[in-house]
């Protein structure tokens, strides 16, 4: 039997083993969440005071080609990516930045875009008319900050397209842009018909053939930013090579320093040179020039804003009924007696409808260029 004595003397081992396994714990043994900061997270962001002025030329794949508003027309461009703090905001061709980091511009250097300034005008173009398509509601921004739009069409070969000169004509009084027509090949085909299409707008115009000085042009082109587009066949990257001598030249560099696409898939923005008797090397303004494309989509614009390029319509407007869609079918609608009074020409009617019905998705916007009936598109 086991008596008292041996039974507190195997309980007093039986403590002393556990107690050489037993281990003191302290705070540095707990693992502690870190609950949330009672100070509040700030929203102040460094305001960059030391960031110089620059401006897009190109856009490829996230890396953005700028050249310094200070420095000499001669001097390498700088490649850049858009800092965090940017959010979604994004960069295109013509925006006016502010870069920090490393402009030096030399291989492999990589400064940063800080700062985006507040846009001048925006042109912008949609892959089809109707917003309620993807591709309606796929708004592309073409560039920022220009002053002109010029818009290059032969006058033969191909033929004017007047429904593609009208969507062009919207979009830039959407953007507050001034248009400017440019018809090239003009030694194949007389101006007169086109000409006359647009007389009540007013619209300025420059003739082109290939032994033109292009002195008329340079003037329009002088000291702006001005938009090329176009359909492919046009003639306008001949004329873009003839205005900027050193254009190929430029194009490749960017796209070296890209590395990505051709530019001839993208805007690029081109510096004309200076006119006789100016300071060598000096930028007398730029050309974006811009890939052929097929439509011009105007999802972006409202119904009520697409009027706004054809002017010659707009006065008709005031005797129309409130809320008048202006479409064939309503019978009150002034833009017809206007039009049979002679007050302004029946294409242009036809053609500011056609884009009516494309908005409501019962036209095409990828073939948008001919006006049904209308012998400048030689349909």
């Amino acid at each position: 039997m086991v008596g008292d004595g041996d039974r507190q003397e195997l309980r007093r081992r039986q403590e002393a083993v556990l107690a050489t396994r037993r281990r003191e714990y302290d705070e540095d043994d707990v693992r502690v969440r870190p609950g949330k900061s009672s100070r509040p997270r700030t929203r102040t962001r460094p305001r960059h005071a030391d960031a110089v002025d620059g401006f897009v030329i190109a856009v490829d794949r996230g890396r953005y080609t700028c050249v310094l508003s200070e420095a000499a027309p001669d001097a390498p461009v700088v490649t850049a990516m858009r800092a965090r703090e940017l959010g979604r905001k994004s960069v295109v061709v013509g925006d006016r930045v502010g870069l920090v980091g490393d402009t030096s511009g030399a291989a492999g250097a990589l400064a940063r875009i800080v700062r985006i300034a507040e846009r001048r005008s925006v042109l912008r173009r949609t892959a089809d008319d109707d917003e309620t398509t993807a591709e309606g509601r796929l708004e592309r921004v073409v560039v920022a900050n220009a002053d002109q739009l010029v818009i290059v069409s032969a006058l033969a070969d191909p033929p004017p397209r007047t429904g593609f000169i009208d969507r062009c004509l919207v979009a830039a009084y959407d953007a507050d842009i001034e248009p400017l027509l440019c018809l090239t090949k003009a030694d194949l085909a007389g101006p007169d018909q086109v000409v006359g299409y647009y007389a009540e707008l007013e619209l300025p115009y420059v003739l082109i053939r290939p032994d033109s000085d292009l002195d008329a042009l340079r003037s329009l082109l002088a000291g702006r930013v001005s938009v090329m587009v176009g359909h492919s066949g046009v003639g306008k990257s001949t004329l873009v090579n003839r205005l900027v001598p050193d254009a190929a030249r430029a194009v490749g560099t960017v796209s070296a320093i890209g590395r990505g696409r051709h530019t001839s898939t993208s805007a690029v923005a081109l510096p004309l040179p200076a006119a006789p008797g100016v300071a060598p090397g000096a930028v007398a303004g730029w050309i974006v020039d811009t890939p052929g494309v097929r439509s011009f989509g105007l999802a972006h614009v409202s119904a009520e804003s697409l009027l706004h390029g054809f002017p010659d319509l707009v006065e008709a407007t005031v005797d129309c009924p409130p809320n008048c869609p202006h479409t064939p079918d309503e019978a009150d609608c002034a833009l017809d007696s206007w039009v049979a009074a002679g007050k302004a020409d029946p294409r242009r009617l036809a053609s500011y409808r056609r884009l009516l019905a494309s908005r409501s998705g019962e036209g095409d916007a990828r073939e948008p260029e001919r006006n049904p009936g209308d012998p400048l598109a030689g349909s």
